[in-house]
């Protein structure tokens, strides 16, 4: 067991998500015990569960953590045109999902019913729609179509994306392109934007 130190409350929990991020990054959620998140952390169960008062609410707060995390990294600068900024963020998020694997399906299987970890989803979907809306400069009834496209397309990402973490049976690339090309074709018809 690591030696015990004393931090202050926010620390400490920054500390316990750290160390549940990097045990859910590296292994199924099932075999995550809370035991060892508290060892690695060199503090009691007893403590880490005043933090956490279950694995669940723990991976709840590493869940959020790395949304703000994957929406910071792909924010729209405006420094490219809007497919490359686009491609850009799926990358940021793709990213993500390899080095996470784990933590990705357990978010979109094991614990794809709890209402915490659907709410921090749909937050991050608000966000990446509204972008995706703001940088393409739309108004009126165009932007109404293109947001309800954007918000199916962001659900259609999340379900391929998981069908490659979990199968394996095509490469990233064509995860992106074929996430890239479903978008640009549904807005082809309301949009005059380049394909790839």
């Amino acid at each position: 067991m690591t030696a015990r130190r004393r931090l202050d409350p926010a620390r400490r929990r920054a500390e316990l998500i750290d160390v549940g991020a990097r045990l859910f990054a590296a292994k199924p959620y099932d075999q995550v015990l809370m035991e060892d998140v508290a060892e690695q952390a060199g503090i009691s169960r007893a403590l880490l569960y005043r933090y956490f008062p279950a694995k669940r609410d723990l991976f709840a707060a590493i869940y959020r953590q790395a949304a703000a995390g994957l929406l910071a990294a792909s924010e729209f600068d405006g420094s490219g045109t809007l497919v490359e900024q686009l491609t850009a963020a799926l990358e940021a998020h793709l990213d993500y999902f390899a080095a996470n694997r784990h933590a990705v399906l357990a978010a979109n299987r094991e614990l794809a019913g709890d209402p915490v970890i659907q709410a921090v989803i749909a937050d991050e979907f608000s966000v990446l729609r509204q972008r995706l809306l703001d940088a393409a400069g739309l108004e009126g009834h165009v932007r109404e179509v293109v947001s309800a496209a954007t918000m199916a397309w962001l659900v259609f990402v999340r379900t391929l994306c998981v069908e490659w973490l979990v199968d394996d049976a095509f490469s990233r690339a064509e995860l992106r392109d074929v996430c890239v090309g479903a978008l640009l074709g549904a807005l082809e018809p309301v949009l005059d934007i380049s394909p790839l």
